[in-house]
């Protein structure tokens, strides 16, 4: 110590055995250096470890055993619920409870107001926007019933808006019916630009031009554009059909088939106008025109038709020839 009660000269760790090798001591000296460090580094994690263990008995909880065993439960419920498919239904359930609350405080549509329907309804509706007679006002989230009233093949737009405490106003626009689509023996409603609306005959509908065939509800607003150009042929025409998705028959009332081109629709349209204007083709004795060949007409005659044509070709040739010896 120095006068001051100062130590005479700074603290300075023990040398470890590699400071030792360094400084050149003997191969004794450098192993008892190698145990004292050893020896202390054990010491110490010791007496960390004792600590450790000290302060975990000592924050342990009175019951850790029946927290322990809660999670254990509630961790494999929780597991059962998700790995069988069953969350849907749980939250279905949470949200039930959770409108229940919100309907008891008063928020309980009370008031409905559905405006812009033609052919759907208030029902309807409510099933497609997911609205039911549990339903809270409170927890309705108006985006989301937007979103499912327009994913309704019948709505192309909707407007929802809440009026607390309990009115609800819902404002669609339907899609126009255009035509029957007719694909595998089953009917369905059509709109212009293709979208199936719904089963023929599930409701009241006005009368519909017809078109038949894999991709026609996706071509049929082109093709009855043009044929509206042709008023006498649209009239008697029962149904179009369009053919390996590349060209279209039409089947007119009278049982006729025509068989179009799949280029230069209209040309041959303005043809078959042209001949029965002069021939009256179509309503002749016939059943199939076929104008697919451009500058080329085929037509086929029915059985009868045909019969008796035949056999107007035998009798001419039976007729005695003018003239002969005198």
């Amino acid at each position: 110590m120095d006068g001051g009660g100062r130590l005479a000269k700074p603290l300075k760790r023990p040398a470890g055995p590699r400071a030792a090798a360094r400084a050149g001591a003997p191969a004794g000296a450098w192993l008892d250096a190698v145990r004292r460090s050893v020896g202390g580094t054990v010491a110490r994690v010791d007496r960390i470890s004792l600590y450790v263990a000290q302060r975990t008995a000592a924050l342990k909880p009175r019951r850790a055993g029946v927290i322990a065993a809660i999670l254990l439960i509630a961790g494999s419920i929780g597991y059962g619920v998700a790995r069988g498919g069953h969350m849907p239904v749980l939250l279905d359930q949470l949200a039930d409870a959770r409108d229940a609350a919100a309907n008891a405080a008063g928020f309980r549509i009370t008031g409905l107001a559905v405006t812009g329907r033609q052919r759907l309804s208030d029902a309807e509706v409510l099933a497609a926007a997911g609205v039911t007679d549990r339903t809270s006002l409170l927890f309705l989230n108006v985006e989301t019933v937007r979103t499912r009233l327009e994913a309704s093949p019948w709505i192309t737009q909707a407007t929802v808006r809440k009026l607390y405490p309990g009115q609800l106003e819902i404002a669609i626009t339907e899609r126009e019916p255009f035509a029957i689509w007719q694909r595998d023996g089953k009917l369905w409603i059509i709109a212009e630009e293709g979208t199936v609306l719904g089963a023929w005959g599930e409701r009241a509908m006005q009368p519909l031009p017809l078109v038949v065939g894999e991709g026609a509800a996706k071509r049929a607003r082109t093709f009855l554009a043009l044929l509206d150009r042709y008023p006498a042929l649209r009239e008697d025409v029962r149904a179009a059909v369009l053919v390996a998705e590349r060209r279209w028959n039409l089947k007119f009332k009278s049982g006729l088939d025509v068989r179009l081109p799949e280029h230069d629709v209209a040309q041959a349209l303005d043809l078959l106008v042209a001949l029965d204007r002069e021939k009256k083709i179509l309503t002749r004795d016939v059943t199939a025109i076929d104008l697919r060949l451009p500058g080329r007409i085929s037509v086929r005659l029915s059985d009868e038709a045909a019969k008796a044509r035949e056999e107007a070709e035998k009798a001419k040739k039976k007729q005695p020839r003018r003239g002969g010896n005198a």
